[in-house]
Order: structure tokens, then sequence, then C-alpha cells
């Protein structure tokens, strides 16, 4: 028998117990009445992320969950040009490809004095608004969005049109009218500064993109969409539940802060122990395989729980536990095989920076309302929570 996809928590870091019950792969009921599958096992998660016969291609795509639904990024069509996280290769690999030059850690690396100054002014501005201020808008949101609007060439001063409406985009409960209007919102201001950027290519990836000649503005419409929704949302969000975590685990700030654990290793530990990607990656099967003893039937799509790989004892032990020192590299939270998230190391240097410097300007951080109180993002595609109010001494 097939079961809808479990989504209720019992506690606000942890995944549903029902995707930790110990069974790699089950029956999956979606909203539309097709039954697929489930994957919560980590060997097998890696398995159907890396092999060719399972598509990303968005025309194989259904959600495990009821979504808002946009004419051009809806399952079932391909989807529009240089929108490559739902493609498969070759075309996924052309944009790619043009990408990763875009990407490399040397050149993620440079960028850490200026993530470290833009951490140090929102730092700033969450002292003046004193104890009780709302770190997320203050301190999360800001810190990733600033970054991300620095790499693209978008004026920070935009940044409220492309937060609200990709806030929009994400929300479970947007009617499909508002998710339409939220993504013509996006699609005309990107068309603009695409053609800005054409006059006048500037020091950016978006620049860079541009003067490669090898795309045309739908591509880069689609490949600027892509990245403005991701590069803010993910890391705002890890950085917001991430320090919510660490409030409720006061050991494990004090090694942070004390340099007891590395940034590097608190990092992955959180990326594991969170994992926002709440509702799983989606492949479609193009071709009948067997897969953990089940075989899945060509057109099957297969759900990886990505929160649920992340906590299997066979591959973390004690894996409910959030311990900083721990080894969690091999963890899915940017995925796994080509498409593996491409501003990984981005993410990695924004997330060790902010955390390290935040606990040691607030060495008494504390939450400014009871644990229970913090509204939590379950009616969100990403993880996390929607305000973090916060104190200290």
């Amino acid at each position: 028998m097939a079961d809808p996809l479990p989504i209720t928590r019992q506690n606000p870091f942890d995944p549903p117990a029902e995707l930790v019950d110990g069974r790699p792969i089950r029956p999956l009921a979606f909203p539309d009445g097709h039954v697929g599958w489930l994957v919560t096992d980590h060997a097998v998660a890696r398995e159907v992320l890396a092999d060719p016969r399972f598509s990303s291609g968005l025309e194989h795509r259904r959600s495990p969950i009821r979504r808002p639904t946009v004419s051009d990024f809806q399952a079932g069509r391909a989807a529009p040009p240089g929108f490559f996280i739902a493609m498969d290769p070759p075309d996924h690999t052309r944009y790619r490809r043009a990408l990763t030059g875009q990407f490399t850690v040397r050149r993620m690396n440079r960028l850490r004095p200026r993530v470290e100054r833009i951490v140090a002014d929102r730092l700033d501005a969450l002292e003046q608004a004193g104890p009780g201020s709302d770190l997320v808008s203050t301190f999360a949101l800001p810190v990733p969005s600033l970054v991300i609007c620095e790499l693209l060439g978008v004026p920070y001063a935009d940044r409220e049109l492309f937060q609200n409406a990709s806030a929009v985009l994400l929300r479970l409960d947007s009617s499909d009218a508002e998710a339409s209007e939220a993504m013509a919102t996006l699609l005309g201001y990107l068309t603009d500064l695409i053609a800005r950027t054409r006059r006048d290519p500037g020091d950016d990836i978006l620049g860079g993109l541009v003067a490669s000649g090898t795309l045309d503005d739908d591509e880069l419409l689609g490949i600027a969409l892509l990245l403005l929704v991701a590069g803010h949302e993910t890391t705002a969000n890890m950085l917001a539940l991430g320090t919510f975590a660490l409030l409720s685990h006061p050991d494990q700030v004090e090694a942070l802060r004390t340099g007891a654990v590395s940034a590097d290793s608190a990092v992955e530990e959180l990326l594991r122990y969170l994992s926002i990607i709440q509702f799983g990656t989606g492949r479609a099967a193009l071709g009948d395989v067997e897969l953990a003893g089940e075989r899945i039937a060509a057109g099957d799509m297969v759900i990886v729980s990505i929160p649920a790989a992340n906590r299997n004892a066979e591959r973390f032990a004690d894996p409910h536990t959030l311990d900083l020192g721990r080894d969690a590299r091999g963890h899915l939270a940017f995925g796994h095989g080509v498409h593996q998230c491409l501003g990984q190391q981005l993410a990695r240097i924004e997330m060790r920076v902010a955390y390290t410097a935040l606990f040691r300007r607030f060495p008494t951080l504390r939450l400014a309302v009871p644990a229970d109180e913090v509204p939590l993002r379950h009616d969100m595609a990403i993880y996390g929570v929607h305000a973090l109010p916060v104190e200290w001494s």
C-alpha cells in the first residue's frame, strides 16, 4: 500500500519520524494519483542521484506534495532554456559547463573578504536594532542576498522585489495566480537586467556570461532566475535554522565559539543535521530499473528524501544528535552526481564566516521567545524559520 509523503515534524530539527523508520525504499502516493517510490536510505539515495537512468527533466517530474503551478515551469513540460537544474545531459552539461568557471573554488575563496565585510556590517545592524530583533530579516536573509546581488550585478536596493517574489513561489499555499504573478515579476525584472548588462557588462557572473557570447537572452534569463532564487533562499534558511539549532544546543555553541571545533566541521554537520530541502529531490525512471530489491517501472517517479538519507544510522553514527565535531562529509545536503549544487562552495564560505562571527560577536546570544513559539516554515518548499527573535546581554 502506498502512503503520501510524511510531512509532520515532531521536532523542529528532525524530519518526520516516518521517514527514518528503517525502510530504504517504499511505494509513495502522489497527489495526482500516481504511485511512485520514496527512498530514505543514504546508499540507495546516492545510487539514484548518480544513475543516468533516472531523469531530472521537468517534463518527467511529478511533485510529492501539492504546490502552486506556473505554466512555463510546471511538470510535464520541458524546462525553459537555461533552467538547467530541471534538465538532463547533454543540455544540462552545456549550461553547467558555461557556469563552472564562474563558481571555481579559487573565485569563491577570493570572495571571502567581501563576505566577511558583509557579515560584519549585518552584525552591526543587528546590534543597532537591539535585543529582541529578528535574526532572519536583520542578518540571515541579507547576508546571502547581498552576496548574490553582487555576483549577478543586481542592485541591492531591488532586494525586496526578488525576496518577496521568491517567497510566493516557494509557499505551498500560494494560488496558481499568485505564483504566476510572482514569476512574471521576476522574469520581467531579470529581462531588464539582462538588457542593461548587454549594454554595459560588469565584472560579475551575468556580465561574464554575456561576454562569452555563447548564450541567448532566453538562456540567460533561465540561468539568472535559478541563481537568484537558489542563491539567497537556501543559505538564508540554513543560517537562520542553523542558529536556532545551535541556540538549542548550548554545548555545541561553546565548542564553535571557542574553536574547539572548526567552522568547516560545524557547517558540514549543520548541513547534514538540518537538510532544508524538506520534501526531497525527484527523479523519473527512464526505463525499468532494479533498485534495492524493488522493480521501478519506466515512468515511475522516485523521491529521494535528503533529510532521511542524512539521518541514516548505517552511514552516520547516532544520526539524530547534533555533533559539530563529527565527520559529516558525504552528506547529501548539496545533492550528488551531475546535479550536485553548483554554488556549494560559496554557501559554505557564507556559513563558515557567518556562524563564527555571529557567536563571537554575541557570545550570550539566546532566543527572545520560547522555542515552541518560533514560527517554522512548514508551509515552504525550503524549510527554516520565518522569524527568529534573539537577545543578548
